[in-house]
């Protein structure tokens, strides 16, 4: 029941939150022409700011929190590893490759324009790394899905790094998409990796029955009925679509994975379906007081949303690592 009323209070944060963010930005505007703009009665550059940046990228962060946080429990899980992220799976190396293929070869610089190439280097990457896996092993095994996730993001790192050096038209446009950021996206965004999201959701919902067996082990997993590789595969699977869409629409987010899952357990204890369940609010919650405290840190401008969450997430997971290893 103690889960039950976590997800109501963490729900009705995030639509706090949502509201807030609405009225908040580094272009001052009062409570009432804000207000006057969502109700159809403000200015047309007072609705510029707040239909066309503001909402917009409000929606977007709740999706990027949502999708990275239950990505990010979700590789915990199913790596048993609880310093592991989305990342693992070769999705952030894999979206920065096609960022760097559609400047290159074709010459897209727009988010608009190398979105699709981001998102289809980064599911590529994703089943690359899981069919090398289930080559390798009779099922995707744990380990070696960490394994061959490392190898394959250093490969595409690498790549990437090389045609940056290379090209400064390269270096400028993926400067900017990499650090992460909310900024400059619309709606036509958010359309494009809305189905990959809903895939990603679907198929995690599907596999948070296989959670709390997963975590005794493969072997009692197995005895209570489960189909580890299935339940694997599934899981992977999902996070590959969340993780994807995310990184493909708003650039390399660092630590939210990681983190989200930490703080979801702690609300949900030794429940691992719950914990999961809960990291899509709490994703949520943190993306967007992160993004209004970008928006207002500097006096006339703004820091990315991932500049904020690696100032705060690289004490945390020196934190989590060292308590994890005197466990």
């Amino acid at each position: 029941m103690a889960h039950r009323w976590w997800a109501v209070g963490l729900l009705a944060l995030l639509g706090c939150l949502v509201v807030a963010s609405l009225f908040v930005g580094s272009e001052s505007l009062s409570p009432a022409r804000v207000w006057a703009s969502l109700t159809g009665s403000g200015a047309s550059d007072e609705d510029a700011i707040v239909h066309g940046l503001r909402v917009p990228r409000t929606v977007l962060g709740v999706l990027l929190g949502a999708a990275l946080g239950l990505a990010g429990a979700l590789s915990q899980e199913h790596t048993r590893n609880p310093l592991a992220d989305p990342g693992l799976l070769g999705v952030t190396a894999g979206a920065a490759t096609g960022v760097v293929v559609a400047i290159m070869a074709f010459g897209l610089t727009s988010v608009g324009e190398y979105l699709w190439f981001a998102l289809a280097g980064a599911l590529l990457a994703a089943f690359l790394v899981l069919g090398i896996a289930a080559r390798i092993t009779v099922f995707v095994a744990a380990t070696t899905v960490v394994l061959t996730g490392s190898i394959v993001t250093a490969l595409l790192g690498s790549i990437s790094s090389i045609a940056v050096l290379l090209d400064r038209t390269v270096a400028d446009v993926f400067r900017y998409w990499t650090v992460g950021s909310l900024a400059g996206r619309d709606f036509g965004v958010v359309g494009s990796v809305t189905p990959l999201l809903a895939i990603g959701l679907v198929l995690a919902a599907l596999n948070l029955p296989a959670l709390n067996p997963l975590a005794l082990g493969d072997v009692s997993a197995q005895s209570l009925g489960r189909n580890v590789g299935r339940d694997r595969l599934i899981g992977l699977t999902s996070v590959a679509c969340l993780a994807a869409a995310a990184t493909a629409a708003c650039g390399s987010v660092a630590f939210l994975g990681l983190l989200v899952p930490h703080v979801a357990r702690t609300l949900a204890g030794a429940n691992r379906t719950w914990a999961a369940v809960l990291s899509v609010p709490v994703g949520g919650c943190i993306v967007l007081v992160a993004d209004m405290a970008g928006r207002v840190m500097l006096a006339h401008s703004e820091v990315p949303v991932g500049i904020v969450l690696a100032l705060v997430g690289t004490p945390a997971f020196v934190l989590i690592a060292r308590r994890k290893v005197h466990e």
